[in-house]
């Protein structure tokens, strides 16, 4: 028999199952996990965890399917004070008539914070431990997260139009790279350039923004292809569809992550394969503003990178990873017209591996592997809707909601526990809610 001299360790987390993503498809069973200085240093069969490693904290979840954090790939955190307040509307009536008008008069940073402090909280209680964000005041965005402990890549929104935050687009690039110098080292957050669309965004901005991203190291954050209005526009203004123009100007690249893409032409995806971007796809967004169905089939045939993302809680109206996994994988059969499109191995990895990859963080998140962090979701499988289990992984996808995630860590930490939070008291969140709402309630329809 071997004999161990068995080391001290932070966490042991020994659960019924353990998906790792990578590599795919793969469960594993009476196996644990081992966790120190916030991070996975080990995985092993539980019996010979006992003997390797000693804690005071080893977690017993013998009813629980223990996968990483999920990851939002496209979200605005801060729109969810927003939530329900112009239903059942086009995206551009709805963003010209009601979400503009609302932000011309509220936003402000307490907004941002707050919005965020509450996206953040339902997100979190949902298993999301990252999220890819894009809004205003990215300041109090960054407070937010660090408050509550959760990981973000902050988008600097970028536009031409004056706002409450910024006059021009000049200013908006000035002010976001302000932020993100004052919170580098801070292993939480990381930016991204978040030129808002095609449409709001000029050709010498676009220029502007490759080059602080080529200087800075920054990834660049966009809507792309999301209505056919907007496609029709391009290709009267510029000649070419938006992403045509956007690869004419060099915008494309393996740093670029395109939220929606919902109309893409075989050449377009061409093109953005070509050029190894990322999408972030917005099943249930796409679908209640009428925007369409992305032919996600059609761009895994193609080997795109895509993840997934909810778009913020104004157009959603949830920030759901488990429900946009399973509309993804629904939605792909649909369209497909074939049931093995998109089994629930994809779709998972969707919302974990691609989406870290396409923020360029997959050396650290998105999969359950030695070294990386420990970023971790248990979701409990023993409630008598989820019963009974042949396959947990299937489960996650076509039957697990949201609602049965128990536990969260962050880097190691726990985060989230049963409906209790490490960082922040329910009331904050009430109070938060009732606030806002009166503010808000003169723009409700």
């Amino acid at each position: 028999m071997i004999q161990y001299q068995s080391q001290n360790v932070d966490l042991i987390l020994e659960p019924r199952w353990i998906i790792p993503v990578v590599p795919g498809n793969q469960t594993l069973e009476k196996s644990s996990i081992i966790v120190n200085e916030g991070k996975i240093i080990d995985i092993l069969p539980s019996d010979e965890a006992l003997l390797r490693y000693r804690t005071k904290d080893h977690l017993l979840l013998d009813e629980h399917v223990l996968i990483p954090g999920l990851i939002n790939l496209h979200t605005h955190a801060a729109m969810t004070l927003m939530r329900g307040i112009a239903d059942d509307i086009p995206l551009m009536p709805w963003l010209q008539e009601h979400i503009w008008p609302a932000e011309r008069e509220l936003l402000s940073e307490r907004f941002v914070y707050d919005g965020t402090l509450l996206a953040c909280a339902e997100m979190m209680a949902g298993g999301v431990t990252c999220f890819n964000d894009m809004y205003f005041y990215p300041q109090s965005a960054a407070e937010a997260c660090v408050k509550i402990g959760m990981r973000a890549q902050l988008g600097l929104v970028v536009l031409e139009f004056p706002t409450s935050y910024a006059t021009d687009s000049d200013d908006y690039l000035r002010k976001g790279l302000d932020v993100r110098d004052s919170w580098r080292g801070n292993d939480l957050l990381s930016f991204s350039l978040a030129p808002h669309a095609p449409y709001t965004v000029e050709n010498r901005t676009f220029e502007e923004v490759i080059k602080f991203s080529e200087q800075l190291n920054l990834g660049i954050h966009i809507h792309l292809h999301e209505t056919l209005e907007e496609v029709a526009q391009s290709k009267l203004r510029y000649g070419v569809s938006p992403i045509a123009r956007l690869a004419s100007l060099g915008v494309l690249g393996p740093n670029l992550v395109a939220a929606h893409c919902v109309h893409l032409q075989n050449e377009d995806m061409d093109l953005m394969k070509e050029h190894g971007c990322h999408i972030a796809h917005c099943p249930t967004s796409n679908l209640k503003l009428a925007s369409g169905i992305a032919d996600i089939s059609k761009m895994v045939n193609v080997n795109l990178n895509i993840g997934l993302g909810t778009d913020g809680a104004a157009s959603n109206n949830r920030l759901d990873l488990f429900s946009e996994m399973r509309m993804a994988a629904l939605l792909a059969k649909g369209v497909s017209l074939n049931a093995s499109t998109l089994p629930a191995n994809q779709v998972l990895a969707m919302g974990t591996i691609n989406a870290a990859k396409a923020l360029g963080l997959e050396d650290k998140i998105g999969s359950i592997e030695i070294g990386k962090l420990a970023d971790l979701t248990a979701v409990r499988i023993s409630t008598p809707e989820l019963m009974p289990c042949f396959d947990p992984l299937s489960h996650l996808i076509y039957v697990a909601e949201r609602r049965h995630v128990s536990h969260v860590w962050v880097n190691g930490e726990l985060k989230f526990h049963e409906g209790v939070y490490a960082n922040i008291e329910p009331h904050e969140v009430k109070d938060i809610s009732s606030q806002w709402q009166s503010k808000l309630s003169p723009y409700k329809i």
